[in-house]
């Protein structure tokens, strides 16, 4: 069985980070982590989430395996998925954790951007 999902074909994810109550508890460690959600297409929605279930159930981890804007190759641990069926077909919803600097650098990024429209 494979310990990843991995983003084959597209842009990077886009990391929102949340403040969600049951969220949150899922961040319950030593060490200080942030918690982000991402939304992928896929095809095969109910099977990603089952393959995070049984990564799960043997006390395994699951991660989230992409390339970052720089091509560079990137993997977070997946916390908690689910999948909704959108008008546009299945959405994967993946709750992961990220590390302190990659979320900051994300929020110093969007800070520096021009979001006015012309």
């Amino acid at each position: 069985m494979d310990d990843k999902i991995t983003i084959i074909e597209g842009p990077p994810p886009v990391f929102e980070n949340i403040d969600d109550g049951w969220a949150l508890g899922l961040n319950e460690s030593p060490t200080l982590y942030d918690t982000a959600l991402t939304r992928l297409r896929t095809f095969n929605g109910p099977a990603l989430v089952e393959r995070c279930h049984k990564a799960w159930k043997k006390n395994g981890e699951i991660c989230l395996h992409y390339r970052t804007e720089l091509g560079l190759e990137a993997k977070v641990p997946i916390l908690a998925a689910r999948t909704v069926e959108g008008n546009n077909g299945q959405l994967l919803y993946l709750w992961v954790r990220r590390e302190l600097e990659e979320s900051e650098a994300d929020t110093e990024s969007d800070d520096d951007q021009d979001y006015s429209a012309n």
